[in-house]
């Protein structure tokens, strides 16, 4: 499933057809695509056709687009999730799409003229859906929308949609409490790699960059949450922001034509991955082979040398405290 940043990636190449940009005209080809979307907010199609897109704004893996109310901004937004497969490309009017669409917008931006923004999902799981802007929880811009100089901005309006409402803010976002989260972290009664899947703890890391941030700590994946010394939790965090930047910087991960850019163009990260995939392969660290291990469904990668398990000791009172792998 896409990441923090193969969304990310999306989101930036989006933003600068989008913003701003009339919508002209929609066509829905599979109604599936239309899964979140609410009746009860009216047809899909009705809701935005004439209206412009104000913003590409990103939370964790979810894309939302604020919508206008004349030339004043609305309280709805086109939420794009992206699923397993989703694509969501921009192609110049009468492009052939190759793959299976789904939804398209046909758009009109004031200074780049006439685009197609197409909705292809080979699985389906993905979807599109205009939903209600509420308040954030605290206070703060809804999401994250762009670069200025380098600074990271987040969108002006703090609203977020009702269906991204309960994700939790990434570790990217300029509103991310760094503290709240160590905090909510070390009340986790779970194995660290789980409670950095947990979207309502910290969004935008699945797998990959579960596997390649643990890897870059030395922590092993079923580490108890709770037991982690706040240092080192300090650390993995630190770890977790250099490997999605790192990640950004070369476009994200693709490892099959599913995920790309909205050119249609695959990301690089795949050749930089530490860990993820990298069964027997000798560590880069330690030269170790790396080992793959079920998990949940899935499966995590590690080093058995550098990423060893946790172990408990009894301390003179009968309590049990941490021992923390060489």
């Amino acid at each position: 499933m896409p990441e923090l940043p193969e969304v990310e990636v999306v989101r930036a190449g989006l933003e600068p057809a989008v913003s701003g940009a009339l919508i002209t005209g929609v066509e829905v080809f599979d109604t599936r695509s239309l899964k979140r979307h609410s009746a009860l907010e009216g047809r899909f199609e009705s809701l935005l056709e004439g209206r412009r897109m104000l913003a590409a704004v990103r939370r964790g893996k979810f894309l939302w687009f604020p919508l206008s109310v004349g030339e004043t901004p609305g309280a709805q937004a086109l939420v794009a999730h992206l699923g397993m497969s989703g694509q969501v490309l921009l192609r110049t009017p009468g492009t052939a799409e190759e793959g299976l669409l789904r939804i398209r917008l046909q758009i009109e931006h004031p200074e780049h003229g006439e685009f197609w923004v197409n909705f292809v999902d080979q699985r389906i799981f993905g979807s599109m859906a205009v939903d209600r802007l509420v308040p954030t929880a605290d206070g703060a811009a809804g999401g994250y929308s762009g670069f200025d100089g380098g600074r990271m901005l987040g969108d002006a309006l703090a609203l977020v949609p009702g269906q991204v409402a309960h994700i939790a803010r990434d570790p990217l976002d300029p509103a991310f409490d760094e503290k709240t989260f160590l905090a909510a972290l070390a009340r986790k009664r779970t194995g660290i790699k789980r409670a950095l899947l947990d979207q309502t703890l910290i969004s935008g890391i699945g797998n990959i960059y579960a596997d390649e941030s643990l890897w870059a700590a030395r922590v092993h994946y079923e580490h108890p949450a709770d037991r982690l010394p706040r240092a080192r939790a300090r650390e993995l965090l630190t770890e977790v922001r250099l490997v999605l930047e790192k990640a950004l910087a070369e476009g994200g991960t693709s490892f099959d034509a599913q995920y790309v850019n909205v050119n249609g163009a695959s990301g690089y990260f795949s050749h930089c991955l530490n860990a993820y995939g990298q069964q027997g392969k000798p560590c880069p660290r330690c030269g170790t082979p790396i080992v793959r291990e079920a998990f949940m469904n899935r499966s995590s990668h590690l080093c058995p040398r550098c990423q060893r398990p946790f172990r408990a000791r009894a301390t003179r009172a009968g309590a049990v405290a941490p021992v923390t792998p060489a």
